[in-house]
């Protein structure tokens, strides 16, 4: 499957690769995304232009959006589209922008629709790595810690435990993150109970593409 992955950094997406890897069972195969990106803002504004990209000029047939929570809502299946928590929420925004998007594109004959993907990690991907490491390191932790203002950890914090250092390399930052995401993709299911939100509900949509 030809599979195209944009998210706030690019030495994020091999070890994200590898998890979507994990939750489809097969090796896919990768197909570019040539737009620079810096965080979650610039995701936002050139995903319309990746995904009008990979409709037109290749032959991708799924895109999967990861983004950092920080200190937005955390997604939730409920959420109403009138509500400030919708309207802050980056994974409501960004199914907003896809559906925009897609109503956007011209049809190609023989080519079904790209199927696309959207993921979050609370609140940032180094939580994902700190999974079956740190118990507090959770999406339910996090969510307490924002409703509290009392935080067990920091995004500073996370990084430090996984990198050794606040502000690593792009070799270190790749590195440590294709170790953690091989170890994580052993157990997938204790990922998603953990990060159900952010990374449960990716795996569950990115399954569905084969159904």
């Amino acid at each position: 499957m030809r599979v195209a992955i944009l998210s706030e950094s690019e030495y994020d997406e091999g070890a994200v690769r590898i998890l979507i890897d994990g939750i489809l069972g097969s090796s896919t195969e990768p197909v570019p995304v040539p737009v620079a990106r810096n965080g979650w803002a610039s995701v936002r504004i050139i995903l319309p232009v990746a995904i009008k990209h990979l409709h037109y000029g290749t032959g991708a047939e799924a895109l999967v959006v990861g983004v950092d929570s920080d200190d937005s809502p955390v997604h939730q299946p409920i959420h109403n589209p009138l509500s400030g928590a919708y309207q802050e929420c980056r994974v409501c925004q960004l199914h907003a922008v896809v559906a925009n998007t897609e109503g956007q594109l011209r049809r190609i004959s023989g080519r079904p629709r790209m199927k696309i993907g959207i993921g979050m990690a609370v609140p940032a991907i180094e939580a994902w790595y700190r999974c079956g490491i740190d118990p507090h390191a959770t999406e339910a932790a996090w969510i307490q810690a924002l409703q509290s203002k009392i935080y067990p950890y920091t995004r500073v914090s996370l990084k430090e435990a996984v990198y050794g250092v606040s502000r690593p390399s792009r070799v270190l930052k790749t590195g440590r993150g294709t170790e953690e995401a091989r170890r994580l993709v052993q157990d997938l299911l204790f990922l998603e109970q953990w990060f159900p939100s952010g990374f449960g509900l990716l795996a569950e949509g990115v399954r569905n593409w084969e159904a």
